[in-house]
């Protein structure tokens, strides 16, 4: 007798290892994208999809029978051994079967079984799952592998993605998800490449050819200097003007002028060109000192990651001629950093 439980107790323990030791496939893909592969016609994500939608009731089956073994062998390691040895061994067992069901030598062949017969056991799944529907809240939740839990991951995942994402679709992606994080001083056109114009300044021939020689289509009109920006002037406004009248950049001037703060973020100054429908601020530092200026364009650039280049533009980036010191800006002959 006590040989017949002690066979019967090792076969209990070899079928709760065989249970225990199952690991049912988790996809590797967003459930969308099975969905979509399998409106395209691809067999092997249908087959995905469906174990992805069974695998809570696999794994809910899966704790039934590694519970209802667990309890027969606690039985009979109990009617074996007594009930002091017997709570001993079944204490141990409870504790540390799902260690050793994970084995090597003990999860590949259990794992080749299940496999092999994977699709009865789905098919069987299926059949019942009315009845298995009762024992879902015993299983927890499965974690999706493809789970993102910061934009930091998904910026890493974007970059990559090899082929599956050209080098502009990248750029876009990365480029909007730093956008909000961006600030205007990072991307303004700096003081110093500024080109103005005094409001008293004639708009004769002279002056609208060295205008339209900067490369730039609007240009702020200054009272003084460029600490005082009274308008803006569109070169494409001045070639309307009569020739033969003169007229001054002042009388000619848009006399709406936009400020912004440097340390505002590029969401807010989107938002307010859309606002205001104007297409170029000028920058300011906290004591209302003009820093910069800011344009449209430069936000749209900084949002796609692509230069867009026109018809006046005549650098690429204004902030690299700025680094240069082409106007010798503070540059006298016996000048001295500190």
């Amino acid at each position: 007798m006590m040989l017949t439980l002690t066979i019967v107790e090792v076969a209990i323990f070899g079928l709760l290892m065989a249970v225990a030791g199952v690991v049912p496939r988790a996809a590797k893909v967003s459930k969308f994208e099975l969905e979509r592969r399998k409106s395209n016609g691809d067999p092997t994500a249908e087959m995905t999809l469906r174990r992805e939608t069974l695998l809570v009731d696999v794994l809910s089956l899966q704790r039934v029978l590694s519970a209802l073994l667990l309890v027969v062998f606690v039985a009979l390691a109990i009617v074996a051994f007594g009930w002091f040895i017997g709570i001993i061994v079944s204490v141990f067992v409870a504790l540390e079967y799902g260690r050793f069901a994970r084995i090597g030598i003990w999860q590949r062949p259990f794992q080749g079984l299940y496999e092999k017969h994977e699709q009865s056991i789905l098919h069987f799944v299926e059949k019942f799952s009315g009845i298995l529907r009762f024992f879902r809240s015993i299983t927890p939740e499965v974690d999706s592998p493809v789970r993102l839990n910061s934009r930091e991951e998904l910026r890493h995942l974007v970059e990559t993605s090899g082929v599956l994402l050209s080098s502009d679709e990248k750029k876009l992606i990365t480029h909007s998800l730093t956008f909000d994080e961006k600030l205007v001083q990072g991307i303004m056109t700096p003081r110093g490449v500024i080109d103005s114009i005094n409001q008293k300044e004639l708009l004769g021939p002279l002056v609208l050819d060295d205008l339209h020689k900067t490369g730039h289509s609007r240009f702020p009109v200054v009272d003084g200097d460029i600490d005082h920006i009274v308008g803006m002037i569109h070169i494409q406004d001045l070639f309307t003007l009569d020739s033969k009248r003169s007229t001054t950049a002042g009388k000619a001037m848009e006399p709406r002028v936009f400020y912004i703060r440097e340390d505002q973020t590029l969401k807010h100054a989107l938002a307010a060109f859309l606002r205001t429908h104007h297409h170029l601020f000028v920058v300011v530092n906290e004591f209302r000192e003009t820093v910069g200026l800011l344009s449209l364009e430069d936000v749209i650039e900084a949002l796609i990651g692509h230069k867009i280049i026109d018809e006046f533009d005549a650098h690429d980036d204004l902030r690299i001629v700025a680094a240069r010191n082409p106007r010798g800006n503070n540059h006298p002959e016996k000048r001295e950093d500190v």
